[in-house]
Order: structure tokens, then C-alpha cells, then sequence
């Protein structure tokens, strides 16, 4: 590998050792029994904090302070820290946005397996400048298996690096692992939801997930329609399962519900939720916003996001009109909405 796309392998390599480092904290935290704390422990402009973000945010700094380059300065933007932090010398390079658990809830909880995000662009670019992306999976207490995986722009299918590392011993043994996304042109007999996880803007959001529905299939048919859900609350974790095949169409559209209802837009996604996109744009996933375009944010912690994520073009061509129409008809206030232009 030559040129760019082997300078930006080097920062897909760092975001995976930085991932090591949460992993591994986050292991030595579980076998103490330090990861169950449902204690609000903080708050930031972007999010709650609890016991088990603090675990994983202690070393983000401190791993940039010793294995960063001086000489690609970069500038950290991540929930856990009041403001970014810069490294090296000189004016910034990069910005490295992270989340070193997303999907917090779920597992402390010890119900489902959180995943640590991180995304790295030139300074001052957006998440549509993203150029290598990692997402590492921290899994429950039962799950003897940690899955990552990392990409760089450009690379396609074949470039979306996947491994499974066995998690029981340190050192543990890696397998490879392909990303598999759905190939199915249908939703029948398949996973597809919009994320509804709070009561603020639930009925809203179901109100409208039932709109598409019915504009894919008809008012009479969606009585038996066979199209399942699956809430996962963690945004890195619904990408993961597109990743892989399980589900065929997510979205989150909770921003937009909670403006048109006059509700403040918090608990919702960010861009540090959503900065590991470049996976499933990289694995032949359709990932866009509601203009219809390629999803694309500041990398900041505050910007709430709407997307909508489907396993495959095909697919995409095929249901996202039905979602951009009920999108202008349920979120008016909040629009405007384009339609499918990627």
C-alpha cells in the first residue's frame, strides 16, 4: 500500500491501539467487578457520565500523551472532556473524534455489548472528511469474544479490516473477520427499526416508522407484515449490525421528532455516536442524512444527528423515498428533507 492510503492505514493502526488500551482497561475494570455502577458520576455540555465512561475515559489522554507523534499534531474531541485537547506540536493536522463507550446503558447493566468509536479527518473537517475509522466492541460479562473493525477511505469491501479476539487471557488469540452486510432487495422476514429508546418523541417516532411501512406495503398488509426490530441503544452498536448483516434499515430521525414536538434535542445522537459511518459507506452501505446526501456533521459533541442507514443500494433505491415522504409529512418544522442523492 503506497501514497495517502498508507499514511491513513498508519492512523487506522493508531485508532485500533488506542481501542487496545479502552478494551483492556475495560477488562480489568470487569474482572473487578467495577463496571455494574449505575452512578451519574458527571456531565458535559454533550452527555451524562457514568461510572464505567469515567473507566474508559481516564486513558484517552494519557494514551495520546505517550504513543501520539509530536509531528502530526491532533486535536481530541470527545464526550467524556469539557473541551478538545490538542497534541504535538504546532497547529493541528487532524482531529481525532471519539467515544470510548457508546452504549453505556446496556452495558453496565450488563445486558448487551457497548462499542469504543473513533475517526480521525484533516483539521477542521467534517465527517464526510473522515479517512480511517476503527470500532471496537466491549463486550458483557458472558461473551468470552471482542470483535473490531477498522477501515480507511477508499479501501472498499476488501479494505474494512475485521477481527475477533478471544478476551478470556491477555494476548488472546485473533480470527479475521469479513463485514457481511445484508444483500436482501426486501424487508420481509428481516430486522429494520428507527431507534425510539426514551419516552420523550416514542409515539411520534412510531407514528412515522408506521407511515413507511405502509407506504412499502399498504395499510393491509403491515397487519402480518414480518419485519422485525431490534433497539440496540448504542449508535456504533445499530452499525454494527448492518455491518454484519443482522439488520436491513435503521435510523434515528429522534432529533427531528423532538424539535417538531418543541422538546429539547439531548439524549440524542451526536457525531461521536455516529463518526465510524465510514465503515458502512467503505462495506457497500448506504449511510445518509435526511437532505438525502451523504451523512455529514461537524465533529463536535453537541450537534444532534438524524440518519438513516440501509444494508445495501438496492435496497436503499427502494425504501428510502418511502422514508423521505413520510419524513415531510410527519417533521415538517424540522425539514427541509431531500431525497435519496447518493
Amino acid at each position: 500500500m503506497m501514497g495517502p492510503m498508507a499514511d491513513h492505514d498508519a492512523l487506522r493502526r493508531r485508532l485500533c491501539a488506542l481501542q487496545d488500551r479502552v478494551l483492556a482497561a475495560y477488562l480489568t475494570a470487569r474482572a473487578a467487578g467495577r463496571t455494574t455502577s449505575i452512578e451519574v458520576v458527571g456531565r458535559t455540555p454533550a452527555d451524562v457520565s457514568y461510572g464505567l465512561d469515567r473507566i474508559a475515559d481516564a486513558v484517552l489522554l494519557p494514551w495520546f500523551e505517550e504513543y501520539w507523534p509530536a509531528g502530526e499534531p491532533v486535536l481530541v474531541v470527545s464526550e467524556g472532556l469539557d473541551e478538545p485537547v490538542a497534541f504535538g506540536h504546532g497547529d493541528p493536522q487532524w482531529t481525532c473524534i471519539v467515544n470510548t463507550v457508546d452504549g453505556t446503558r446496556g452495558l453496565m447493566y450488563d445486558k448487551r455489548a457497548a462499542w469504543s468509536l473513533a475517526a480521525i479527518a484533516p483539521a477542521g473537517g467534517s465527517l464526510a472528511d473522515v479517512v480511517a475509522a476503527a470500532m471496537t466492541e466491549l463486550p458483557p460479562t458472558k461473551q468470552w469474544a471482542s470483535d473490531r473493525y477498522s477501515t480507511v477511505r477508499g479501501g472498499g469491501p476488501r479494505g474494512v479490516v475485521g477481527t475477533r479476539t478471544d478476551v478470556r487471557r491477555a494476548g488472546g488469540p485473533h480470527s479475521p473477520l469479513r463485514a457481511t452486510p445484508s444483500t436482501a432487495t426486501g424487508l420481509e422476514h428481516g430486522f429494520a427499526s428507527f431507534a425510539r429508546f426514551l419516552p420523550a418523541g416514542k409515539a411520534l417516532v412510531a407514528e412515522f416508522e408506521s407511515r413507511v411501512w405502509e407506504a412499502l406495503h399498504g395499510r393491509p398488509a403491515i397487519a402480518d407484515l414480518p419485519i422485525f426490530e431490534d433497539q440496540y441503544l448504542a449508535t456504533g452498536g445499530q452499525f454494527h449490525e448492518l455491518l454484519v448483516g443482522h439488520d436491513r434499515l435503521l435510523g434515528d430521525v429522534r432529533p427531528l421528532a423532538l424539535r417538531s414536538l418543541g422538546l429539547p434535542a439531548t439524549l440524542v445522537c451526536h457525531p461521536y455516536d455516529c463518526c465510524t459511518a465510514l465503515l458502512l459507506e467503505e462495506a457497500g452501505c448506504v449511510v445518509v442524512g435526511t437532505d438525502g446526501g451523504p451523512l455529514d456533521v461537524p465533529l463536535d459533541t453537541t450537534t444532534p444527528v438524524s440518519w438513516i442507514g440501509v444494508a445495501n443500494r438496492e435496497l436503499a433505491d427502494r425504501v428510502l423515498p418511502a422514508v423521505f415522504d413520510a419524513l415531510a409529512n410527519f417533521f415538517p418544522r424540522a425539514g427541509p428533507f431531500g431525497s435519496l442523492r447518493v
